[in-house]
């Protein structure tokens, strides 16, 4: 080859090599990235409805829990992602606090304001509420025929003696749906008889499961009979059995997932188009399948699989308020983990003993009134409504796994353990002093 022939290959190698250059920046540019807590399962039909409609956007998917995904958006700023896409509406309003959501573009999304009590979508307008699911509880019937249990009613069931050591229900702090439950307690309750029902009902624990969907499957397995959960979970395919019920309380939650787009947004025009389609018929359409089981927000698709607003619900009176529920995210799943799971064991044992003793006759004013003490160490949360409103920020927002504490979040932590093994010690002493005949000592 001459040297202008070499010329005008180096030059014709350098023209292709710019316009594939331009090919896959223009490709990348229509890349839509998502950050979701569903499994495959759950997104790859609308992944595939979407690119069918869609030919001209590639979505891809990184898939991690609600946590793990809330701190990936909030640490790796620079990370190529448009969608937030999961359940726990909590994490959207962290998100939204960090600044790390924007507004969605208005648009009828075929949803009402409320359902029993709680918000569909963001007030300000940075998520939208796409689905709706119940908690409630799940049980197996052949369990609980076994052990001779009825089919318990409502959450004040799950405390009765009968059910100690049947029931399963996982951290908050490992599951955004059951965090979500232990908020709406929290504030159906109060905060003092709210802790007050989440530790006898952590007297009664079998045993708190890593997973989410691990209560479900628990019950499947016969592991235990009871179980916290929200619907999807109850019944999901992949669970182990076929002999799961699940059933609504009397006064049921029913909260929304959610769809948010990202501050960081690259593709923002394609990240809208995706809210669209997830609003359609077709996309709304796609949350009944069985694989899903997912009740869609739009009026015409859920006739029927929502009570009436006149059942009333556990948060029809005061609402849910999810920005509350946000600041205090991380010291509500600090405090359970300590006061509830660590301390499962000794729950168990001291609330049995009570229970004992609050059965048989009821004895002189002082025996009365050292039984009262101990329901009151027992049930009295580490820290008062006004202790946690009066921490940091910081102190009150999300506390990851796996990442080292600051000093003062390490003396909170302390403060909080230091508590709870006094108040529980405290009961313990109490109890004793019931047990023992007069003139002995242990």
């Amino acid at each position: 080859m001459n040297r202008h022939g070499h010329h005008r290959g180096v030059f014709w190698l350098l023209s292709f090599a710019v316009f594939l250059g331009c090919a896959l920046s223009s490709a990348r540019a229509e890349d839509l990235s998502i950050i979701t807590s569903y499994p495959p399962s759950f997104y790859e039909p609308f992944q595939r409805a979407f690119e069918a409609r869609n030919p001209d956007v590639r979505v891809t998917v990184v898939q991690r829990n609600t946590g793990s995904a809330s701190r990936f958006i909030l640490e790796k700023p620079k990370v190529a992602a448009d969608i937030f896409w999961a359940s726990a509406t909590d994490a959207f309003e962290l998100l939204k606090r960090k600044g790390a959501l924007r507004a969605i573009r208005p648009r009828q999304t075929g949803a009402p304001e409320r359902i029993l009590g709680y918000s569909v979508n963001d007030p300000d307008g940075f998520y939208l509420g796409f689905a709706l699911s119940g908690y409630g509880l799940v049980y197996n019937a052949d369990y609980l025929a076994q052990y001779g249990l009825p089919v318990p009613q409502n959450w004040q069931d799950l405390l009765k003696p009968a059910y100690a050591g049947h029931i399963g229900i996982t951290s908050p702090s490992r599951s955004g749906t059951t965090h979500l439950i232990v908020e709406a307690l929290l504030q159906a309750y109060g905060w003092e008889r709210g802790w007050a029902l989440l530790s006898e009902l952590g007297g009664n624990l079998s045993t708190v499961t890593a997973r989410s969907f691990g209560v479900a499957s628990g019950v499947a397995q016969r592991r235990f009979g009871i179980g916290v959960t929200i619907d999807f979970l109850a019944k999901a395919p992949d669970v182990a059995g076929g002999e799961n019920v699940f059933a609504l309380t009397p006064d049921p939650i029913y909260v929304p997932a959610n769809i948010a787009i990202l501050s960081r947004a690259r593709n923002g025009e394609a990240a809208e188009r995706f809210v669209d389609f997830l609003f359609s018929a077709e996309g709304q359409g796609i949350l009944l399948r069985p694989v899903i089981r997912r009740i869609p927000v739009r009026a015409e698709l859920n006739a029927g699989l929502l009570p009436p607003e006149s059942t009333g619900g556990l948060l029809v009176a005061n609402g849910f308020d999810a920005r509350l529920s946000a600041e205090r995210y991380g010291i509500v799943n600090l405090i359970f983990d300590d006061y509830i799971v660590r301390r499962r064991a000794m729950l168990a044992r001291l609330w049995a003993r009570l229970r004992e003793f609050e059965g048989q006759a009821p004895g002189d004013a002082a025996r009365q009134s050292t039984l009262a003490s101990v329901r009151r160490l027992l049930g009295t949360p580490p820290l008062s409504a006004g202790d946690v409103e009066k921490l940091a920020n910081d102190l009150k927002g999300e506390w990851p796994r796996g990442i080292a504490r600051t000093a003062a979040q390490q003396t909170v932590a302390r403060d909080i353990r230091g508590v709870v093994e006094q108040n529980l010690a405290r009961a313990e002493s109490l109890l004793v002093t019931i047990s023992t005949p007069p003139g002995r000592r242990w």
